[in-house]
C-alpha cells in the first residue's frame, strides 16, 4: 500500500542552521532590552527599510504575545511590489536579560522558513554583551541560512544605531 504522505524530493527538503551573532554595546542592558522591547523603537531598526514600505508592524510585548511585521518590496528591487510577512510569538522573556521568540516568514504567502531566535543580554564593566542564536528551518524558495545571518548582522548595526540616539 502507498503512504498518503508525499515523500519529499531532495529540492524539497527544509535546510536547518544554528548561527551565533553577538555583539557588545556601550549601554546598560536596560536601555538595550528596551530597544526590542518598546514597539515605537522596535519598529525604527526591525521594521523600517530602505528597500520596503512598512504596511503593518504590531507588537504585543509579553510572553504569549505576538508580533507581526508585513511590508512589499519597492519599486526596483528584484521583487517589486511582492509582500514579505514575518509574525512571531514571545515565548520567554526576562527583564534585561533574554528574550526568545518563534517566527515564521512568508513572501507572496508562501511560507519560507520556521525560526527560533534567542537574545541574551550579559552586563559587562563597557556595557552590554548581547549573543543573539538564531535556529532555523529554510523550506523551498527561502533566503537561506547564509541571507538570514546577514540580515541579522544588519538588523544588529540598526540597534547600534538606535542606540546611539
Amino acid at each position: 500500500m502507498k503512504s498518503q504522505i508525499e515523500q519529499p524530493t531532495d529540492q524539497q527538503l527544509a535546510i536547518h542552521s544554528t548561527f551565533v551573532i553577538e555583539r557588545s554595546f556601550p549601554k546598560s542592558p536596560e536601555r538595550v532590552f528596551a530597544a526590542f522591547a518598546d514597539p515605537t523603537r522596535k519598529r525604527r531598526w526591525f521594521a523600517e527599510g530602505e528597500m520596503h514600505t512598512v504596511e503593518e508592524f504590531t507588537s504585543d510585548f509579553r510572553i504569549g504575545g505576538t508580533e507581526r511585521l508585513r511590508y512589499r518590496f519597492k519599486e526596483g528591487t528584484p521583487f517589486q511590489g511582492v509582500e514579505v510577512t514575518n509574525q512571531g510569538t514571545y515565548q520567554a522573556i526576562v527583564p534585561n536579560r533574554r528574550i526568545v521568540s518563534a517566527s515564521t516568514m512568508a513572501i507572496a504567502n508562501k511560507p519560507i522558513s520556521a525560526s527560533l531566535v534567542t537574545v541574551e543580554l550579559v552586563p559587562t564593566d563597557h556595557g552590554t554583551d548581547l549573543i543573539c542564536t538564531h535556529q532555523g528551518a529554510f523550506f523551498e524558495g527561502a533566503d537561506g541560512p547564509q541571507i538570514r545571518e546577514v540580515g541579522w548582522r544588519t538588523l544588529l548595526d540598526k540597534v547600534a544605531a538606535e542606540l546611539s540616539q
